[in-house]
């Protein structure tokens, strides 16, 4: 299969699309600084901080696609770019980094995937019974609070990148990153709380924050959650490892531009150094594999996905929820 993607020249850079996708979001960034001059002190900014949050999204992706070294000809280039754009949008390239390979090397096994390590949300059966306190009172409705709860994503990304960095840890690159991320929050603070009153400005930073982390986690969330979870002791091949617990997005190009190539996961997941505009065409020879092997495919609807998401999640969270909590035995106790 890798052999037919070299040899049909789906694993070639694409150097022109991303020059012009790069070109696109400067110039629409400049368009919301502009419009942020000119609306002056006006509760019409609060579409601007909309704007930014979809633009620091679209960021997040090409810095994705750059810590995967799909953009630039080297390794050490993609890596200079990807740490360059995550301190844009905020966030530490090495801890998503590290995360992030992770996930690819592992996807849904127990254990080794940390996208389904326990946080807010419980992902994980066990780690839903376990929960506690306010936990627990989000867990046992997680999948209706999921994407109200993706609001503070956005400032949980921040958090946890400074976390990172400011840890005892050893990091690479610690103070490039901490430096870049200083000079992003001051460059980006300083004239919204300078020209806006100060509710204004809160404001500002919160519908940014929120759309960014509704759109990351709306882009990132249809694509494993829901699929088979591979226990610590399971032995599977890469291609079933990878396919198996992927779930792909139908809409073609807009989806694509949309959730910035995340619509193709499995094509993704088995040719990660592979460039956005080719996944589309690689998802035929994927498909061909898959039928000769007998392994499931999956693709959906984007709503569709959500809808799986959510009930996935609310399943989990019963095991969260208390064994006796039902009508029936509450006549009992109120007995």
């Amino acid at each position: 299969m890798s052999q037919v993607a070299r040899e049909t020249g789906l694993l070639r850079r694409a150097p022109w699309f991303y020059a012009i996708v790069g070109a696109a979001i400067a110039v629409a960034f400049g368009g919301a600084v502009t419009g942020f001059i000119l609306l002056g002190d006006s509760w019409f900014q609060l579409l601007i901080a909309g704007a930014l949050g979809i633009l620091f999204t679209q960021v997040a992706f090409l810095a994705h696609e750059a810590a995967h070294r799909v953009i630039l000809k080297t390794g050490p280039a993609n890596d200079r770019l990807a740490r360059v754009l995550a301190g844009l949008v905020g966030m530490s390239y090495s801890w998503w980094d590290s995360k992030h390979s992770r996930h690819h090397a592992n996807p849904n096994k127990v254990g080794k995937d940390p996208d389904i390590e326990v946080d807010t949300i419980s992902f994980l059966d066990e780690d839903a019974a376990e929960a506690r306190g306010l936990r627990r009172l989000i867990t046992r409705k997680q999948g209706w609070l999921f994407f109200p709860l993706l609001t503070l994503e956005g400032l949980n990304l921040h958090y946890l990148s400074v976390k990172h960095l400011l840890s005892r840890q050893p990091v690479k690159g610690r103070w490039l990153e901490l430096a870049l991320m200083t000079a992003r929050f001051a460059l980006y603070l300083t004239p919204i709380f300078l020209l806006l009153p100060v509710g204004m400005a809160f404001a500002f930073l919160g519908v940014q924050l929120a759309v960014f982390g509704v759109y990351m986690g709306a882009a990132f969330a249809p694509n494993h959650k829901g699929m088979p979870v591979i226990a610590p002791t399971a032995k599977l091949d890469f291609f079933s490892k990878q396919v198996r617990t992927s779930r792909n997005i139908s809409g073609g190009w807009w989806a694509t531009w949309l959730l910035g190539g995340l619509n193709y996961q499995v094509e993704h997941h088995l040719f990660p150094s592979m460039a956005r505009p080719h996944l589309s065409k690689a998802r035929a020879i994927v498909r061909t594999q898959c039928d000769a092997l007998g392994v499931p495919y999956t693709e959906t609807t984007l709503w569709r996905s959500y809808g799986i998401v959510i009930g996935y999640l609310n399943r989990v969270g019963l095991a969260a929820r208390d064994p006796f909590d039902c009508p029936v035995s509450a006549q009992y106790r109120r007995g």
